[in-house]
Order: structure tokens, then sequence, then C-alpha cells
């Protein structure tokens, strides 16, 4: 089908910046958005970028610092993290939302399996 694969996370200092990588490969026609969310121990999966071709959205908590960018052409969405803080301390996960064939109505949504985010303080 459709996998997500992340790379990049890693322990720094805050402060520090780390770009986190997500390749979607498998049967993909398109690929509509792309994001990452990130959950914390105990606290549920939020949103914290996403993009498509003509729109990015932000997290309020990572405005500023947190770039989301995308290469149509590798189906690879990239988060560059600076400015870290403790309190982005999290698994981050990324998402797509892909269509699968040229005569699919509609998007399926795939996950990957996530990649560790420690900022220490």
């Amino acid at each position: 089908q459709v996998q997500l694969v992340e790379s990049g996370g890693g322990l720094v200092q805050s402060g520090g910046s780390l770009r986190l990588s997500c390749v979607a490969s498998g049967s993909i026609f398109s690929i509509n958005v792309m994001g990452w969310y990130r959950q914390a121990p105990g606290k549920k999966r939020d949103l914290v970028a996403a993009i498509t071709s003509g729109e990015h959205t932000y997290a309020d908590s990572v405005k500023g610092r947190f770039t989301i960018s995308r290469d149509n052409a590798k189906n690879t969405v990239f988060l560059q993290m600076n400015s870290l803080k403790p309190e982005d301390t999290a698994v981050y996960y990324c998402n797509a939302g892909v269509r699968t064939s040229p005569t699919s109505t509609y998007t399926s949504n795939y996950w990957g399996q996530g990649t560790q985010v420690t900022v220490s303080s």
C-alpha cells in the first residue's frame, strides 16, 4: 500500500535545531497534504504543521520556529525545527493524505512509525 518513514529525530539541547524527514513510498498517484503531528507521554497527538501545494499551516506553539517544506518529486516532507524547547519533546509522526490511483475519488490517510525528539533543558 503506502508507507511513510520518518528520520532525523534525536537528542538536542534547548535552543538547538533538528531537521525531520518523511519519505512516502508505495502505491501513490498523488499526495494532497502532508503533515507532522507530535505526541508527548500521557498526551494526545496534536498537529504541528501541514502543507499542501499552496498552503502552510502551523500550530501556534511552533510558529516562527518550525518550517515545513515538501519535495513533490521525491514524495518527501521536511520539518525544520529551530530554537527547540523542552516542551517540544515528543514522538513526531508523519501523516499524508494520498490518492492511490487516478480513479480514486477520495484520499486515504497514512501514518509513519514516529521518530523521537528530545530537547534537554
